[in-house]
């Protein structure tokens, strides 16, 4: 079991502490927290081992899981790497591309492995299509949130809508030619609704917007390719797949045909895959462990990370 060290141990910080800790995968040996109140308060109602020393904690694992404020990431991951330990690093990777690019650099170096938490990726309604998902030509997504004061201290592009550009970028295999986009501050000192729109090299062009200020939750999103239509419901957990294909001779009393104007007929049926009940944190951790352990690429590897950070980046540039 490799040995796995915390830090941070706020809301998500709680949940990866226990998750780590009914891992098959992982032995949690423990967590720091800058905050030595909720630290304390945190050992005392689970039994975590509270390391009141950060540089104690790295030294006494294989693998620390980074849940600090963004902010904090780069100074976290460098400490780390400098221990030659493995880093799991939540979403958004760093504060800045080029903090996120030196990470990697590093990592590379040292000759560990990283992943960052995207942990959309491993939402069982995006695994169960993502094989399905070919050349999308456009995508449609809303991530839609009721307001949260956690979260508020970075723009809702960072916030919520980065989660739709990784899950973007991960199927659209294009460089990105072009960003636009506009943003609100409601309530905050930072945009708390914004839509953007990416357009790919290949001519695919995605529409994304995200609120964190709206009065339900919709983390939805739709690709559209040829003779395909995808929908994804992230926060469901549904996913729906209608297909085109040349109609029969002869159609059944029940099948659903459409005729263009140039008199072609194409059959429309559904496609929906069986979609598994998982816990998608201990899924990305889980994997991550394999990933070390068989010295292989990780699922979100640091890469995807900075990438999704750039194009986030690009987007908050508009503003």
């Amino acid at each position: 079991m490799l040995r796995a060290g915390v830090l941070g141990a706020g809301h998500l910080g709680k949940i990866h502490l226990r998750l780590l800790n009914q891992s098959e995968k992982y032995h949690l040996v423990g967590f720091y927290d800058a905050d030595e109140e909720n630290a304390k308060r945190v050992s005392d109602e689970f039994g975590y081992t509270y390391f009141s020393n950060i540089e104690d904690l790295i030294d006494a694992v294989d693998m620390v899981d980074i849940v600090t404020p963004t902010l904090s990431h780069y100074d976290c991951a460098k400490q780390a790497i400098a221990k030659g330990k493995h880093i799991f690093i939540e979403k958004p990777i760093t504060n800045t591309v080029e903090e996120a690019e030196h990470i990697r650099i590093l990592l590379a170096e040292h000759n560990l492995r990283g992943q960052v938490g995207h942990v959309e990726r491993f939402n069982p309604a995006f695994t169960a299509v993502k094989d399905k998902i070919e050349n999308p030509m456009f995508i449609e997504t809303h991530r839609l949130a009721e307001f949260n004061p956690r979260g508020t201290d970075v723009p809702v592009v960072l916030d919520l809508m980065i989660h739709d550009i990784d899950i973007i970028l991960s199927v659209v295999n294009s460089k990105v030619k072009q960003v636009s986009a506009s943003g609100v501050s409601v309530i905050s000192d930072t945009p708390d609704i914004a839509n953007a729109r990416i357009e790919f090299e290949n001519g695919c062009v995605a529409n994304l917007t995200a609120s964190r200020i709206s009065l339900k939750n919709m983390r939805k999103t739709r690709f559209f390719q040829k003779d395909a239509y995808i929908s994804v419901d992230f926060l469901e957990k549904k996913c729906e797949v209608v297909k085109m294909k040349d109609a029969p001779e002869q159609p059944g009393d029940f099948d659903m045909i459409l005729q263009n104007a140039e008199g072609v007929k194409k059959q429309i049926y559904f496609d929906n895959p069986e979609i598994s009940n998982n816990n998608a944190i201990l899924d990305e951790l889980e994997t991550f462990a394999h990933a070390i352990e068989t010295n292989t690429k990780p699922i979100v590897t640091l890469h995807d990370g900075t990438e999704a950070l750039r194009v986030a980046s690009m987007i908050i540039e508009q503003f």
